[in-house]
């Protein structure tokens, strides 16, 4: 367990915080809030905030090797020019924007974006994972009522995926040269029983420099460090029940920055825990990875 200390890196409230971003020539932290439709940006040395409405609730974010952003949004995924506010349109949405939208992604180290879906019936796994290469957009399959916890291993080799509803991750062996996801297998179960020892359910994941695997547990108030073989190596406690998802940043990368929410919680909740929804920061003794950029 972590007793590093916890700051509040931004304290107004999100409704849900997601997609935490760090871009290191800005030394800026982005993050969304997908209900409120918004992009945020905080840059650290001066503190300086910026945000900016969305068209549709944005599920990700990613850097664009050309400068500003791709945001994967309900209504299709577009270019974000950061300086200008100007959205153009990468691809479509490939489904029924009533039932289903565009949640949490990143990119391969080939430039690739790799974002799932989520089902909002949320009684079927009918969301899946898309890549989009050079404009391309492909359902690559890997089923989830709610997809989230996209990662891959520093070689490359792995790609984590999680089903927030099945609280379940599965990790897939990943050719990196074609894109090819092959064969998954369980990598972490966790427990359904609310009423015995409940620890949440997995929300975003980021893997660190030593190949383990960060994950957001969701009303499990922590965030887990799962080593390969998906045994915790450690436990972070949070300030909040419902942490959304870390990234790595800093010019060392290793502050962990993480959202959280507070949209949907308890009036009881938010009294206990009056941080969520606000964005958390702590040093950690394990360095993060550079996030690749979407390649057009």
């Amino acid at each position: 367990m972590s007793t590093a200390p916890i700051e509040v890196l931004y304290a107004t409230p999100m409704q849900v915080g997601e997609s935490p971003l760090w871009h290191p020539k800005e030394e800026a932290l982005y993050w969304i809030d997908i209900p409120a439709r918004m992009v945020h940006c905080h840059h650290l040395p001066t503190a300086a905030h910026r945000s900016w409405q969305m068209p549709a609730e944005p599920g990700c974010i990613v850097r664009c090797a050309t400068g500003g952003l791709i945001v994967a949004m309900r209504s299709g995924i577009a270019h974000f020019d950061t300086a200008t506010g100007a959205l153009t349109e990468l691809a479509a949405a490939p489904y029924d924007t009533t039932r289903m939208r565009f949640n949490d992604g990143r990119c391969d180290a080939a430039g690739r974006l790799w974002v799932g879906t989520i089902y909002e019936p949320r009684d079927q796994p009918l969301g899946s994972l898309y890549c989009l290469e050079r404009g391309c957009l492909i359902n690559k399959g890997c089923p989830a009522t709610v997809s989230n916890g996209v990662a891959f291993s520093p070689d490359s080799g792995l790609l984590y995926h999680a089903d927030t509803t099945a609280h379940r991750i599965t990790v897939y062996e990943f050719d990196l040269a074609q894109g090819r996801v092959g064969e998954g297998h369980l990598f972490r179960q966790f427990s359904k029983d609310k009423a015995h020892g409940y620890g949440g359910r997995p929300d975003g994941a980021v893997v660190d420099s030593e190949g383990a695997y960060w994950v957001a547990a969701f009303e499990g108030g922590c965030i887990l460090r799962l080593s390969p073989s998906g045994d915790v190596l450690q436990k972070i406690e949070l300030p909040v029940r419902c942490p959304t998802m870390p990234v790595f940043g800093g010019a060392d990368l290793r502050t962990l920055f993480i959202t959280t929410a507070r949209h949907n919680r308890s009036e009881a909740e938010l009294a206990q825990h009056p941080l969520s929804g606000s964005v958390l920061a702590l040093r950690v003794s394990i360095a993060g990875l550079d996030e690749p950029s979407y390649q057009p």
